[in-house]
């Protein structure tokens, strides 16, 4: 089984989520994803795999949501998609993907129903 975590090794719940697969006997493509953004494209497939919407996606704790405005109810998905491209610390961490499913490691232990 592929498993590719999108993963940000300064955020507690995503090294959580790291060792949790690694103590499952998973070692997992990780994509600093700070390092090596995501493009429009492979947002969209893991919104896809999610089931998610791009907003439900965006941290919005984050000063880049308050400073792009992301809040607007009249912004398309495509914008939103825009800004998380453009400044990947808005997506929510970590994203576990396998196969055609994914999950949000938060808490950690929600990536166990898709392995």
């Amino acid at each position: 089984m592929r498993v590719t975590i999108w993963h940000n090794p300064r955020c507690s719940k995503s090294r959580q989520t790291l060792e949790l697969l690694r103590d499952r006997g998973v070692e997992p493509t990780v994509v600093e994803y700070l390092k090596t953004p995501p493009d429009a494209v492979a947002i969209k497939a893991a919104l896809k795999k999610l089931g998610l919407k791009p907003r439900d996606l965006l941290r919005r704790g984050e000063a880049a949501y308050k400073a792009r405005g992301l809040a607007d109810p009249g912004l398309s998905d495509d914008d939103i998609i825009a800004a998380m491209v453009a400044e990947p610390v808005l997506i929510e961490r970590p994203v576990v993907i396998t196969g055609d499913r994914a999950a949000i490691g938060r808490p950690p232990e929600n990536v166990l129903e898709i392995l």
